[in-house]
């Protein structure tokens, strides 16, 4: 079974890389280009793994992982963070907001794949 993937990220060049390198693994991949963008998108789909950057325009990962939590439908969703943040008070804030993970910019795409099938089991 493919798993299904929302990528949410304001940089167009890294929505292509991640979604080439997940479609290559077999997913399934929506993107989105904000935290607001994410929001309306994942009203139509029930992703098994959400991808988001943290800092993007309009609303940013940490509001969007909130705003995600929020919801009913993808409180138990794994969120995992991909950004060039590697703060450990940036990681603190994003996991008391939700997140399941942190992974850093640039991406090794093996590596992404791997955490993306570990914490969608």
């Amino acid at each position: 079974m493919s798993l299904k993937i929302l990528a949410v990220d304001d940089s167009r060049t890294m929505r292509i890389l991640i979604q080439s390198a997940l479609s290559e693994a077999g997913f399934e991949v929506d993107v989105a280009e904000d935290g607001v963008h994410g929001l309306e998108v994942l009203g139509g789909i029930a992703p098994d793994v959400i991808i988001t950057d943290i800092n993007m325009p309009r609303m940013d990962g940490f509001g969007f992982i909130e705003a995600v939590r929020a919801t009913e439908k993808n409180r138990t969703t794994p969120i995992l963070t991909l950004t060039t943040e590697s703060a450990p008070e940036m990681k603190a804030r994003a996991r008391n907001a939700g997140a399941t993970g942190w992974i850093v910019k640039p991406f090794d795409k093996e590596k992404l794949v791997s955490v993306i099938r570990r914490v969608a089991a």
